[in-house]
This record gives C-alpha cells, sequence and structure tokens, in this order.
C-alpha cells in the first residue's frame, strides 16, 4: 500500500504547485471606469451603432476630407495616436477601437466575421454624416478595409493597405474554421507581462523602439472588460475567404504600405495583393517592422499623405 500513498503525496504536490501558479498567473479584467477615466477622456467619445457601443475619436476640421483609421489585431486606437496629429490639421481623421477590442469590448452578437465589421463601420460613417472616406488599414484592420472598399465601393475614395491580413497560412486555411492552439484558451485568465512584450517587440524592426508606456497601454487596453474572452471567441469564428475574388472587386485606388522588416506579415506576401488589385502601387519601407505608424511616424506617412493628396 506504500506506493499508494506515495502517488497520493505526489497528487497532492502537483496540485498544490499547479494551485499556486494559478494564483500567481491569474489576471482578472480592470474595471470599466478605471480604463475610461484614463484613455477615453475628450476627444474620446462612445456612439452606439448596431448596437454595438462603439469608442471612437473624431478629429480635425469638419469640412476636411475623411480619412478612417483601422488597427491591427490586439491592438486599439491609441496606434494611430501620432499619425492623427499629424493629420488633423487639414483631415477630419476617424479612428476606433474595432469590435472586441479596446474600449469597445466585445460585440454582445458573439459575430466577429468581417460582414458584421464592413456593417458596422457603414452604420458608423452613416451617425457621422460621411458619404465619402479615404481608408488605412493595418494588418487585420487592413482586411477589414479591403473588405470594407469591395462591399461598399460608393464610400471609399482611396484605400491604404498596411502589411493587410487575410492570406492563408500554417494552420489557417480558406474556408475552413480557424485550429485554435489548447493554450490560447488560458487567455481570459492570464496575461503574462513577458509574454506580451515579446509579442509587441516583434512588431518593431527594432524591438528597442517598443516603449515601457506603450507595453501598459497595450496591456491595460487588453485587459478591458470581456476584451480577452472576445479575441478567442474571434479567433474560434475565424474562416478566411480567399481574397482574390474580393480583392478584384475594389474600385478605389490601393497603396500598399509594407516595413521591409516586418515579421509578422513579410513583404514576400505583397505580390498576392499586387496580382489581384486593379489599381495598385506599392511602397516598401527600409528598416521599418509591422507598425510603421509607431515606430517611425513621420517617414512612414509620408508616402501616405501623397497618395491621398493625388
Amino acid at each position: 500500500m506504500r506506493w499508494r500513498r506515495v502517488l497520493t503525496w505526489v497528487a497532492a504536490c502537483l496540485l498544490l504547485v499547479l494551485a499556486v501558479a494559478a494564483a500567481l498567473l491569474y489576471q482578472p479584467d480592470k474595471p470599466r471606469v478605471e480604463l475610461e477615466a484614463r484613455y477615453a477622456a475628450p476627444p474620446s467619445e462612445f456612439r452606439t451603432v448596431l448596437g454595438l457601443r462603439v469608442h471612437l475619436r473624431d478629429t480635425g476640421p469638419r469640412d476636411a476630407p475623411a480619412v478612417l483609421l483601422l488597427h491591427g489585431f490586439g491592438a486599439n486606437l491609441h496606434t494611430w495616436d501620432a499619425w492623427a496629429g499629424l493629420l488633423e490639421s487639414d483631415r477630419r481623421v476617424i479612428r476606433l477601437d474595432l469590435p472586441g477590442f479596446g474600449l469597445t469590448g466585445p460585440d454582445p452578437t458573439g459575430n466577429y466575421r468581417d460582414p458584421r465589421a464592413v456593417a458596422i463601420l457603414t452604420a458608423l460613417l452613416d451617425d457621422l454624416r460621411l458619404d465619402r472616406v479615404d481608408v488605412i488599414g493595418s494588418s487585420m484592420g487592413g482586411r477589414v478595409a479591403w473588405r470594407f472598399a469591395a462591399d461598399r465601393p460608393e464610400l471609399v475614395r482611396r484605400l491604404v493597405l498596411m502589411a493587410p491580413d487575410g492570406l492563408a497560412s500554417h494552420g489557417l486555411e480558406y474556408d475552413t474554421p480557424a485550429r485554435v492552439p489548447l493554450l490560447l484558451n488560458l487567455l481570459p485568465y492570464v496575461l503574462p507581462t513577458p509574454l506580451l512584450r515579446a509579442t509587441l517587440a516583434n512588431a518593431y524592426a527594432d524591438p528597442a523602439k517598443l516603449r515601457p508606456e506603450t507595453l501598459e497601454l497595450y496591456r491595460d487596453m487588453i485587459l478591458a472588460p470581456g476584451v480577452r474572452r472576445a479575441v478567442l471567441d474571434r479567433t474560434r469564428g475565424h474562416v478566411l475567404d480567399r481574397p482574390e475574388p474580393i480583392l478584384a472587386r475594389i474600385a478605389a485606388p490601393v497603396l500598399l504600405l509594407w516595413g521591409e522588416q516586418d515579421r509578422m506579415v513579410p513583404l514576400s506576401a505583397a505580390p498576392v495583393f499586387q496580382a489581384a488589385l486593379r489599381n495598385e502601387r506599392l511602397v516598401a519601407l527600409p528598416g521599418l517592422g509591422h507598425v510603421p505608424m509607431e515606430e517611425d511616424p513621420e517617414r512612414a506617412l509620408a508616402p501616405v499623405r501623397q497618395f491621398l493628396e493625388e
């Protein structure tokens, strides 16, 4: 019977270790009132669109040409802070936390597919009384942007796609539900800062440019109520549509903008978009990574401004 006592003791020790690890790693959501007080002061505002309470900023002259900025996966409207400051002297700049992220938070419908995003953006522009905008999308926001431009061509004047998402890759095939890594199911309960720091640093060509305050901002926005659960739901429900037929419908001129050292959506993906689009040009930015608007805002904005002003 001695071996049974040993096994019982080992099992008890393992359970104790797991309990201690869970207690140390567990990270609850942060209170909404605290986050809104810190990150949603004016010019932030909230508008309810198709049942979703959207956090947005709408700055610049109301009679100026309007530009809509769409952030990437896991990001939020603050990724555009530098560009908004550079553009809003002569542009109306609209940026938002996309459904499931930041202070917009979970979509009550639980639907994070691109057609739902297109419907929300269409309704938001209608609510803002805008009938035509330039659209800039980064990564996942780039995929939403090209889907929006294809589905609602009358609303898009010019389109900027920054290392856009939307191509099949390992573990993510077309017309097939995404495979969710087992460990991702822990996301609603944990958020190890070293892992988040490593992920964000990988978006920069020079990881040293990730500032502590940027890391803190991203961490706080991911800890906003329900966001981690929404990220998991988005991943579980994601089905990638074949991009070529959709891209071929885009009528607006398109600027493809890529950091040459992008490790997340590499520059090698650009030819697929070039082949499918009717009216495009590609600009590669030497020495920059996946988030050039954060890494070197002025240099990254220069070709965008030139394109928008043509």
